[in-house]
């Protein structure tokens, strides 16, 4: 499948961005695992011991019978095992062993004992009980008292009731991170110096009757440095740090979230001042339901948050840090003053702010002196702190592998790569038939671009399969962008049905390749009609599903099938335009695609050549 590199980093920041969704608490499985691990053991020496007595409860003899048949002489043997009730008899007329249960042993052995004496031929064997057996039968009565046992020390430790409570404790170790750790975001640490200088000197504030902030809601991308400037805070004004995930207040059993968020603000009373960091809140801070089941559960743990904010006693220091990248789907009673009165949103950095977030990840590397990071920062807008953090480890790694003494551009260059669109392939064996399907596709996506103002900024382009895909366009994104134009929009669209538009005119068909294109296309087309306004037949509205997904329904059913066909004419539109440009270039085309299957690669100077003349 054929990828844009901006598509891939988009489709990835979309699956990070995903609530919780797919995010569980590790203590979950554990227990989990530990419950079913005791109904298999269970269920094991059930059938053990059973299988022990079947033979024995088939071949019953009542004491009664047996005491008949001892009067009668016909008894041949009696086999007995101390400390067990139950003896084996055998019948002088029956090969077959019957079992029989004696009231007593001491007065049966009396018994048979006095028989002998008095001529009666019978065999007595006394055994010793099979050790194993005597264990295995032990703990099968003592296992429904284990089961309890284990059962409640896990509610115990699930409810943070244990001595250790670790997730409670001040992190102190991460509150050594400072403001200067933190790059890139220095509208953000003005913005939280006052809350800084609260920690440090409440009486001031106290005394003047101002109310500092409750609760600061941290709101941006992943990766863009929430947790690290909440940490941040904490060692700039030397206070205790206590960290959990919303997951982590989520349980299988009714009301140990509720149970968790008291512990966890009683712990922080105890140590005042302190800062109090939520991460992922949206777990628990949802929009409350009237449904039943987790969500009822959910709702219990959002409703004892609440309260837990509201209780502050206001010579209580304590500071409610959150984080989510969610804010539209929190409850609003959450975000009214008094609770979370601040949202600070962390933004993307800018050119500047990615040249200081490569600097201070550079510190302990070997960086080669050729490397401008500004450079560097010019090639990677739109990347979070994270990425640009990850990107510098992969080149240091990839360094490492090849024994290179310091790390070089053309390291930074591959790790790039390898972060946005996926681990190069070179041992993949592709067939001559594929090689051309992606040569022309590739080829495609470039030519296209290259005579659309806003997309003509080619890089590379390759059909070296990465990751999932079997080839990429590379763009060079040197741009801080904030908003995007309605052109540069339908010129996307253009770009990225050109690689299905150059499969349908220059081999006449069409393959699987464009599925992520076709996706992507799809998406921008629908933000188009219904979020940013953008057709003259739909009109100037925003319709948001994701924050009520019953919002199109309710505009009706004509409304809906307007949007459809809006959609449907944006994408047409798109994919008549780009097999118009290639139709119109089809020497450059063909051109591209046969150096393509020659060597691979087509950098950006070797591509700019085809349009020379």
């Amino acid at each position: 499948m054929n990828k844009d590199i901006i598509n891939i980093r988009e489709e990835n920041r979309t699956r990070m961005d995903t609530p919780n969704k797919e995010k569980k608490n590790n203590n979950k499985y554990y227990i989990t695992i530990g419950i079913v691990f005791l109904i298999l053991l269970a269920s094991i020496l059930a059938i053990l011991y059973i299988n022990q007595n079947k033979h024995t409860e088939e071949k019953e003899l009542a004491y009664t019978e047996l005491m008949k048949e001892i009067n009668d002489g016909n008894v041949e043997k009696i086999e007995m095992t101390t400390g067990s009730t139950t003896v084996k008899v055998k019948l002088t007329n029956n090969d077959e062993e019957k079992s029989v249960i004696v009231p007593s042993t001491e007065a049966f052995v009396e018994l048979i004992q006095s028989k002998v004496e008095n001529g009666n031929n019978i065999k007595l064997i006394q055994k010793q009980q099979n050790v194993f057996l005597k264990i295995l039968s032990s703990v099968f009565s003592l296992l429904p008292t284990i089961l309890l046992v284990v059962l409640f020390v896990f509610i115990w430790k699930m409810q943070g009731l244990g001595e250790k409570g670790k997730v409670y404790d001040p992190d102190t170790k991460n509150t050594k991170i400072k403001f200067d750790d933190v790059a890139g975001l220095e509208e953000e640490k003005q913005e939280m110096i006052e809350i800084v200088d609260f920690l440090k000197n409440p009486k001031k504030f106290y005394e003047m009757g101002a109310k500092v902030p409750r609760g600061v809601l941290l709101c941006g991308k992943p990766g863009t440095g929430k947790t690290l400037i909440a940490k941040a805070i904490a060692g700039e004004a030397d206070v205790p740090f206590i960290s959990m995930s919303g997951s982590e207040f989520i349980e299988m059993f009714a009301g140990l979230g509720a149970s968790r968020v008291r512990k966890l603000f009683e712990k922080a009373k105890k140590i005042a001042p302190c800062i109090v960091f939520i991460d992922e809140i949206d777990a628990i801070g949802s929009r409350r339901t009237s449904q039943s089941g987790a969500e009822s559960e959910n709702n219990q743990t959002l409703n004892q948050l609440l309260v837990e904010m509201d209780g502050f006693d206001t010579e209580e220091t304590i500071i409610v840090l959150a984080a989510t990248n969610r804010p539209e789907m929190l409850d609003k009673a959450l975000l009214r003053p008094g609770r979370f009165d601040r949202q600070i949103t962390i933004a993307l950095p800018d050119l500047k702010g990615r040249e200081e977030i490569l600097k201070i990840h550079a510190k302990n590397k070997k960086i080669a002196p050729s490397v401008n990071l500004k450079s560097v920062a010019e090639d990677t807008a739109g990347f979070t702190g994270a990425e640009l953090a990850n990107i510098l480890n992969e080149a240091a790694i990839i360094a490492t592998i090849k024994n290179k003494e310091y790390i070089n551009n053309d390291d930074i260059d591959a790790a790039v790569k390898k972060v946005t669109v996926g681990l190069e392939k070179n041992s993949r064996v592709i067939s001559d038939k594929d090689k051309k399907l992606t040569a022309f596709h590739e080829a495609g996506h470039a030519i296209v671009s290259r005579y659309l103002e806003t997309q003509k900024n080619i890089k590379e382009v390759s059909i070296i399969p990465r990751g999932v895909a079997g080839g990429y366009t590379m763009y060079k994104t040197n741009e801080d962008k904030f908003y995007i134009s309605k052109t540069e929009m339908e010129e996307k669209l253009i770009a990225l049905l050109g690689g299905r538009a150059a499969e349908k005119i220059a081999l006449n068909d069409i393959s699987t390749g464009a599925s992520n294109d076709l996706e992507v296309a799809t998406q921008i087309a629908k933000d188009m009609v219904t979020v940013y306004g953008m057709s003259d037949t739909v009109g100037t509205i925003s319709i948001n599903t994701e924050k009520d997904p019953y919002e199109l329904q309710l505009l009706g059913e004509k409304f809906s099938d307007a949007i459809g066909a809006e959609i449907k004419i944006l994408i047409d539109d798109a994919y008549i335009k780009a097999q118009t440009i290639l139709s119109n270039h089809m020497d450059k085309l063909n051109a591209v695609a046969e150096t393509l299957m020659k060597q691979e690669v087509i950098s950006e100077v070797e591509f700019e050549r085809f349009f020379e003349n």
